[in-house]
């Protein structure tokens, strides 16, 4: 498991590189071919600009569908490898992208190849990699739509809190704030000019009153920009803002927020372009009986699940906003995502792929 992971670490895959993403893609398809022979049905979705959509699947003893959902692409540039190679020291494996989330890869296919191992009975699994993941997904989204639909459930390799996985995420959303004023000299004219700058301080107050804590929704301006000079009234201005909800329900009221933005100075005009990037996931009914399969087996292994929620999000979310039992965070032990203190805890890795091992071969002839 460990020179798997060093050699798909040892290949960087920048969401933003389209040909290391294509390397990074053909290493997986022989990898696949090496641990668990040819897959029945293949395909490589080719996108122009992003990572291709890879899709394997293997047929099981059973018909009954199982997807394990993972990306291959992560955060970090190229060339940080010159500085910062895969290493195993202090019982901790480190390296660009080992836990967020190239060890989730290695955990699903050594889980599969367990299986194999010990004859146990599994159902039909497909695994989907992306290379978008960490852009939020925005061509791999309606690949992992239309796999999912059907399926008895999902389970997603990103890496989990502790031993604990993830039951819950927050809705995400992404917009840009702009403000387009009236440009004038701030000293020998100010009156003929609109500020675009001020406006959005005020739309900017107006959005984050909205905020609500204690229903889970949080909303944050990260960067603001506009103005040409400081003795010049800003013609324009922007800003970004991140948008996080427990519930759709609270999305809709910051839809309606959102669409009420205006400024005082009635020559600026306000736009908002964007929108939600991921719904919110929620630990549904179907979810809560394959949580509980999980922590059957969890606690067979070494212990227990807590079922956590956290705020970001991640393809889980497409795949329970259609009403199928997902379950995330089954990839890795581990910290440090996008971090780096990126770690991943060698003496877990054979526990976690026990554990997807463990909920595949339970999930046969089961209705989670």
């Amino acid at each position: 498991m460990l020179a798997d992971l060093s050699a798909l670490v040892a290949a960087e895959s920048p969401s933003t590189a389209k040909p290391l993403l294509d390397s990074t893609a053909e290493l997986i398809r022989t990898w696949l071919d090496d641990r668990l022979g040819p897959p029945d049905e293949w395909h490589r979705h080719v996108q122009p600009g992003h990572g291709d959509v890879l899709t394997a699947t293997y047929q099981g003893s059973t018909d009954e569908h199982v997807l394990l959902i993972g990306h291959y692409d992560t955060v970090w540039p190229a060339g940080t490898l010159a500085d910062w190679p895969f290493d195993v020291d202090g019982g901790k494996a480190t390296g660009p992208g080992v836990y967020d989330m190239k060890a989730g890869l290695v955990t699903g296919i050594w889980a599969i190849r367990a299986l194999r191992a010990l004859d146990l009975p599994c159902p039909t699994v497909t695994l989907l990699f992306n290379g978008d993941e960490e852009l939020g997904s925005p061509v791999s989204r309606p690949y992992i739509e239309q796999a999912a639909d059907g399926c008895l459930a999902a389970l997603v390799l990103e890496p989990g809190v502790g031993w604990d996985v993830k039951a819950e995420r927050k809705g995400v959303g992404v917009f840009t704030l702009g403000t387009r004023g009236v440009e004038a000299h701030a000293g020998n004219d100010p009156e003929a000019g609109a500020s675009a700058v001020h406006a959005l301080a005020e739309v900017v107050g107006q959005l984050v009153a909205a905020e609500d804590r204690a229903a889970g929704t949080t909303i944050n301006v990260g960067t603001i920009a506009g103005g040409t000079a400081r003795n010049v009234v800003a013609g324009e201005a922007r800003g970004m803002v991140d948008v996080r909800v427990t519930t759709q329900a609270e999305a809709d009221r910051v839809d309606g927020v959102i669409a009420g933005l205006s400024a005082t100075d009635p020559r600026v005009r306000v736009s908002v372009t964007g929108g939600w990037n991921r719904p919110p996931m929620r630990l549904t009914p179907p979810s809560k009986r394959l949580f509980d399969l999980a922590d059957e087996v969890a606690t067979d292994i070494r212990g227990p699940l807590t079922p956590i929620s956290v705020g970001g999000g991640s393809d889980a979310n497409f795949v329970a906003a259609m009403g199928v039992a997902v379950l995330d965070g089954l990839g890795a032990s581990g910290a440090g995502a996008h971090a780096r203190h990126e770690h991943v805890l060698v003496a877990d890795m054979p526990d976690r792929a026990a554990l997807v091992a463990g909920v595949l071969t339970r999930l046969r002839g089961s209705a989670a």
